[in-house]
């Protein structure tokens, strides 16, 4: 069993199935998947992933592990958006270490952002800037092998390149 923090791994059938449907409906993140399998172009890679874990997500975390290889941890970039049962699966059936539960307090987000650093990743996926604020602030050690980032949101983008101003960002 991989490192985990889930509401209940008892949820993890049904998670399974809304994961699958996200499968079905994402033809084109189910091409990618195909040809990563094939080419592995993130084999061994560490990805940190703050983003909301729903369905969708965990397609997207699955076309990067199995299809390319890399090494994922993820947690919620908002609690209340988060699929209990999804989370549950992708711990228990794909083997992803996922650190959420829906309507965590503030010190468990956190925490679960910790969780997701304790591997020093070399890209970060995020939504909100919440991850790679904290590990600039927290964690700069951790930046040394780090390749780049993704960030989502307009908001996000707004807070890094305050950073950015502020010298305070050290990755592409």
């Amino acid at each position: 069993m991989v490192d985990h923090r889930v509401s209940s791994l008892a949820d993890a059938a049904a998670g399974e199935r809304k994961i699958e449907w996200a499968v079905v409906e994402m033809p084109v993140l189910k091409g990618i998947a195909e040809r990563f399998m094939l080419e592995r172009p993130l084999a061994d890679v560490r990805i940190a992933a703050c983003l909301h874990v729903t369905a969708e997500t965990a397609n997207l975390v699955r076309t990067l592990v199995a299809g390319g290889g890399a090494q994922v941890r993820l947690c919620a970039s908002n609690p209340l958006s988060t699929q209990d049962d999804v989370a549950a699966a992708l711990a228990m059936k794909y083997g992803v270490p996922t650190f959420t539960i829906r309507g965590e307090s503030e010190t468990e987000y956190y925490a679960n952002i910790e969780a997701v650093l304790a591997q020093p990743p070399q890209i970060t996926l995020d939504d909100g800037a919440d991850l790679i604020t904290v590990l600039h602030t927290r964690h700069a050690e951790l930046l040394e092998g780090a390749l780049g980032g993704l960030e989502e949101t307009t908001t996000g983008v707004v807070r890094l390149r305050a950073m950015a101003r502020q010298a305070r960002f050290d990755i592409p």
